[in-house]
């Protein structure tokens, strides 16, 4: 299956956003619309960082476990993620870049390594839900930055 990538440019930048996105517990406040209860196990950032999520998307739902499996700060942060009792893996991969014009572009890009057979067969229908979802967490996402700032700033 085709990748899914989506992106958002806010102000911050890249170190501040990379220290943001390192914590998985604040990976929740942009991602719950559609991964709810959160199980963490691991360090609290950083490689090994892991997260058990329930996903709720087009109609069903499914427990997913995402372990950061590499970290090169303050520009990339891979995710594996194991769902569908191991059928499905993937990486979701987090990239921050700077803008010329100060502040970072932010994407995130899920690829599929395995799938099950019904997500091949509806593999257009899948990548539509995963990147409307994903393009919803990419909005949050800068909505989150920019609180995390303020509060870190008062």
């Amino acid at each position: 299956m085709k990748s899914v990538t989506v992106s958002i440019d806010v102000p911050q930048a890249p170190e501040h956003v990379y220290d943001f996105l390192d914590v998985m517990a604040h990976h929740e406040r942009f991602t719950n619309h559609y991964l709810t209860d959160w199980r963490y196990s691991g360090p609290g950032r950083g490689v090994g960082s892991c997260a058990t999520v329930t996903a709720a998307l087009g109609g069903s739902k499914s427990d997913v476990t995402i372990e950061v499996v590499e970290a090169d700060a303050p520009r990339r942060i891979v995710e594996r993620n194991v769902s569908a009792a191991g059928r499905r893996l993937a990486h979701g991969v987090y990239t921050i870049e700077p803008l010329r014009s100060g502040g970072s572009r932010v994407s995130f890009t899920y690829a599929w390594l395995r799938a099950p057979l019904a997500d091949r067969l509806l593999a257009p229908v899948v990548r539509a839900m995963m990147q409307r979802a994903n393009r919803t967490v990419m909005r949050r996402l800068g909505a989150e930055l920019v609180r995390h700032v303020s509060a870190a700033g008062s």
